[in-house]
């Protein structure tokens, strides 16, 4: 019923104001005036913005595919580009390189916040998805290490290296686009649908897995070529994310922000007179992050490696369960509307501290497959309360003139040193024999950034977002 009332506001705008240029700044004047009541149970909202929503959204599921991509198939292309061996020395190797990627999302997150803080962000997000394009294009035609020697290891390094440096700038510009763009009342609820397609493009990658695994290849053809096919089909979707992302508006903030002085802009001095939101940005990330990679990223092959599945079951459990997740994020991002986004972490790192540890040592001792699927979703469940909304709250906390960078930088960052070092830390655990110190690892990475939500303020009241609506 809250979805159908949406599309009803959009359609009552669209009709009342045919023109382009009078429906927007009427209907953007309607749902700014509305939001001085932050009870009020529906806003309007242009169908510009609903638009621009929906292409921001669609270029972040594209970009996201493309990174993914790399983690899903890794277990078909190891032996591709690295010498025979032993199977989980090769997927270190694997994994090592997919740790080195994030090392370049902290750069990501600088060059491209620079650019949407200075420029805007329609150009980062649109410069982002044409790098991780490129990326994808590089892994799909590089030649095995039986044909190449050592540059087949080093051409998937660059091309992951690169594929860094554009998801590094699409979190932090996407979820500043996002935030900015959505009305105040309902910035949760928008802004979830970040992790919406960022799931979606995990999600899709796995679809695209399964098709191949049960319908179009045999496990031969799967890891003598068929790894490829969804490098291409990712290069070939970058593309379109292209062309939608450059048919994007700016948002309002950034163009009220143009007659700001440009040396303040995107700059690093700048981000530097905000030193307590960037150190909230470091510390809510943390544990979350790490949390969403081990139960996302790394948990396929832990479901192979450890519980033992078949690589197809595997892949169809982590399909089921990340759905069921991508659902899950919209609803928790409007109750945050509601409630607030604090109680929302909060629950998040005082089940994820009590319960990490018996999850995944259930979940590493189960053979039955229905009970690994209901432990993964109680997981996912939990994790829910920070992936829904972690985005709005980093938006939250930063003026325009440094927000993308400010939201992306210190995420990249924390992301880069334990998301990205996640999967390499627990097969370096599992190989020296003692894989369940992960557990306790994650666990007290989750009860760090409980202190933090335990005491930062609720950005939904203390927004910088509404300051610049002139709301105080």
């Amino acid at each position: 019923m809250l979805f159908a009332g949406f599309i009803g506001k959009f359609a009552q705008c669209h009709l009342k104001y045919p023109s382009t240029t009078l429906r927007q700044a009427q209907c953007d004047r309607g749902w700014q005036l509305n939001s001085i009541n932050m009870h009020q149970p529906a806003e309007k909202i242009s169908l510009s913005r609903l638009k621009a929503i929906i292409g921001g959204a669609v270029g972040n599921l594209v970009e996201w595919y493309d990174w993914y991509a790399y983690s899903a198939f890794a277990l078909y292309f190891s032996a591709s580009f690295f010498p025979a061996g032993n199977d989980t020395a090769q997927l270190l190797n694997t994994a090592g390189v997919f740790a080195l990627g994030f090392l370049m999302r902290p750069i990501g997150g600088w060059l491209f916040g620079y650019i949407a803080d200075k420029t805007g962000r329609k150009k980062a997000m649109t410069w982002s998805v044409l790098l991780m394009s490129f990326g994808s294009l590089l892994i799909a035609f590089t030649p095995t290490y039986a044909s190449i020697g050592i540059m087949a290891p080093i051409t998937l390094l660059i091309a992951r290296l690169l594929q860094g440096l554009s998801v590094g700038g699409e979190y932090g510009v996407s979820a500043t686009y996002l935030s900015e763009m959505a009305t105040p009342n309902r910035r949760g609820f928008y802004s979830s649908f970040q992790y919406v397609t960022l799931i979606g493009g995990q999600l899709i990658a796995l679809g695209i897995q399964l098709i191949l695994q049960k319908v179009l290849l045999t496990e031969a053809q799967l890891h003598a070529w068929g790894w490829r096919i969804p490098f291409v089909i990712g290069a070939i979707l970058s593309v379109i994310a292209l062309y939608l992302r450059s048919t994007l508006q700016e948002t309002p903030s950034f163009e009220q922000q143009q007659s700001k002085q440009e040396t303040k802009k995107g700059t690093m001095r700048e981000l530097l007179n905000h030193p307590k939101a960037i150190l909230t940005v470091v510390g809510l990330t943390l544990g979350g992050t790490l949390a969403f990679y081990t139960y996302t990223t790394y948990m396929q092959k832990f479901l192979v490696n450890t519980v033992k599945l078949s690589k197809e079951q595997s892949t169809l459990l982590s399909f089921v369960s990340l759905l069921l997740f991508a659902l899950l994020q919209p609803l928790l991002g409007a109750l945050s509307d509601r409630i607030g986004r604090r109680p929302l972490l909060i629950g998040f790192g005082v089940l994820g501290v009590l319960c990490t540890v018996p999850l995944l040592t259930a979940l590493s001792h189960t053979t039955s497959l229905s009970i690994a699927f209901l432990l993964l979703m109680a997981a996912l469940v939990i994790v829910s309360g920070y992936t829904s909304i972690n985005a709005v709250v980093k938006a939250e906390l930063f003026p325009a003139e440094v927000r993308a960078l400010g939201v992306g930088l210190p995420y990249a960052l924390t992301v880069a040193i334990f998301g990205g070092s996640a999967e390499y830390v627990a097969l370096w655990m599992k190989k020296a024999g003692h894989e369940s110190w992960f557990y306790w690892y994650i666990t007290g990475c989750i009860l760090i950034s409980l202190l933090v939500y335990l005491f930062m303020k609720d950005t939904k009241h203390t927004s910088r977002l509404n300051e610049e609506l002139g709301k105080h």
